[in-house]
């Protein structure tokens, strides 16, 4: 439901003045707990310094979620009976986290790890690599054709020394070779990609680029396709091609015998090595940028503020009619569940109902998101905003529906007897008479449903959707920066529930008149 309030008390104050001594606070609370927390000094301290891979046994260590660097970095602490390493969903998060005083080392791909290193003057690179490994691209089983056809123009990329020409403009600077497609028409070459992995693929300019995007133009130009990039959480990557929503991707993939069960690899790309980053002292990383500066970089630079504008687009697209699919068709199946309690018709209907409301609450709306995209609407070529709107409208609607029903049993009695005196049907006297009554009793707690809908927007990254949250998590991967991008987040959503919290208290004391 998108109407929304915080408050619990509904004076005769203006809403707007309200409203905004609510967001101002919130601004303020933000802006100082940051302040805070550094005068009450680090909660974590350093505890080992890794100057070794022996020592990472005693370390804590941080890893990419679902990658083989997880894998290869568990199995060698579980050999040596040592805690195993925390996981984070991006390599960023990891970096961040070390920054911190979180952990103790991060461990991941070389060229990643030496652009993080390079960015982050506090950190540095053990000598010595922990493993080495090969990346290759992903297709779904059964595209063997489509496969046969890649690995031929990998090979060729390889022999012709483009990957070099590639690695030495992304990596040494010592070129400046950017392919440019041939093809501008025709059918798509749908990738998957999680843009957190320079110089492999990340954002730059609002657009992503990368060694692996080139070659990835490459291929889609000799197959005489255009190439669209969709960006996505990693671990989302293989479902993705797995369901056969994206032909191929390309993110840094290794060859496992667990991988290869579900999807085919391309030819190798290329060979890499897995580094461990560690601070260059004990003391770790300070940024020593200005807020000015960090707020250029942030927002300003290659227009990253955009970002945001995009993504906020989307969230309230998402929003406002999934709010209005679980209104409406919350309010449907209140009445059918209403109804059957006064008649006891409507018994099978009643049962599904039932039935369908205890599934969507016992489940968790982020497996539900999933579930509809690459099981439901696996083999269908859909929108995935259309997608998200159905998820997340279903998902309300079940919340909706009980809250409807609250409201219609907090009614007297007497009032549908009376309509039954009067003669009137069923359907009519709930829409006449009941509704008016149970929408006023109902409105705090769809209110607090509204809310709940507009943060769970969140989890869209997950599908490859551009929401407002991803579009923060971009920024904060591109520039390494934990506070400016969540709070521009943060206080977008403050905002925007904030607005609409003072519209829903305005709606509460217009119908309250009618109660004089």
């Amino acid at each position: 439901m998108i109407f929304l309030n915080f408050s619990k008390e509904h004076r005769m104050t203006p809403p707007g003045s309200r409203g905004i001594f609510r967001i101002l606070a919130g601004l303020l609370l933000l802006a100082l707990t940051p302040l805070f927390l550094t005068a009450c000094g680090s909660a974590e301290e350093r505890s080992v310094q890794v100057t070794s891979i022996e020592k990472l046994c005693q370390a804590r260590v941080g890893v990419q979620i679902g990658t083989t660097t997880e894998i290869a970095i568990n199995d060698y602490l579980k050999n040596h009976d040592c805690p195993l390493a925390e996981r984070y969903n991006n390599s960023p998060d990891a970096i961040a986290a070390l920054n911190q005083g979180k952990l103790d080392a991060v461990v991941m791909d070389e060229l990643p790890a030496k652009r993080f290193v390079a960015d982050n003057p506090g950190l540095q690179l053990l000598d010595t690599p922990f493993k080495t490994e090969n990346y290759a691209a992903i297709l779904p089983k059964g595209s063997e054709d489509l496969l046969h056809r890649i690995n031929d123009i990998i090979d060729d990329v390889n022999e012709n020394k483009i990957f070099d020409q590639l690695y030495d403009t992304y990596v040494t600077g010592t070129q400046n070779f950017h392919y440019t497609p041939t093809v501008t028409e025709g059918e798509d070459f749908v990738i998957a990609t999680s843009p957190d992995f320079p110089p492999y693929e990340f954002y730059k300019d609002n657009r992503i680029t990368g060694i692996e995007m080139e070659i990835a133009a490459i291929i889609a130009d000799r197959l005489g396709m255009k190439l669209k990039i969709e960006s996505m959480e990693f671990d989302s990557i293989i479902n993705a091609v797995s369901s056969g929503k994206v032909q191929a991707g390309f993110s840094g993939f290794s060859k496992t015998a667990e991988r290869a069960r579900v999807i085919n690899f391309t030819n190798d790309i290329c060979a890499t090595r897995i580094m461990v980053i560690v601070p260059s002292s004990a003391t770790g990383f300070a940024n020593n940028l200005s807020l000015k500066e960090r707020f250029y970089e942030n927002f300003i630079k290659e227009d990253r503020w955009l970002l945001l504008v995009k993504g906020l687009g989307v969230t309230i697209v998402i929003s406002v009619f999934a709010a209005l699919l679980g209104f409406m068709g919350g309010a449907v199946l209140a009445t059918i569940r209403v109804l059957h309690y006064h008649t006891r018709r409507f018994a099978a209907l009643n049962f599904l109902i039932r039935l369908y409301v205890n599934i969507i609450r016992g489940t968790p709306v982020m497996v539900q998101l999933l579930i509809i995209y690459y099981v439901i609407f696996a083999a269908v070529d859909i929108d995935k905003i259309l997608v998200a709107i159905i998820a997340f409208g279903l998902n309300s609607m079940a919340y909706t529906t009980e809250i409807f029903r609250a409201g219609f049993m907090s009614v007297p009695k007497g009032q549908f007897e009376a309509g039954y005196a009067l003669g009137l049907r069923p359907f009519t006297m709930i829409r006449r008479v009941i509704f008016p009554q149970a929408l006023k009793n109902s409105l705090p707690a769809l209110a607090n449903e509204g809310v709940s809908l507009i943060k769970e927007t969140s989890i869209c990254g997950y599908i490859g959707l551009m929401d407002l949250t991803r579009g923060g998590v971009v920024i904060r991967n591109t520039t390494f920066e934990a506070f400016l991008p969540l709070l521009a987040v943060a206080l977008i959503y403050l905002i925007i529930i904030g607005t609409l919290s003072a519209g829903v208290s305005r709606l509460e004391r217009s119908m309250k008149k009618n109660d004089k």
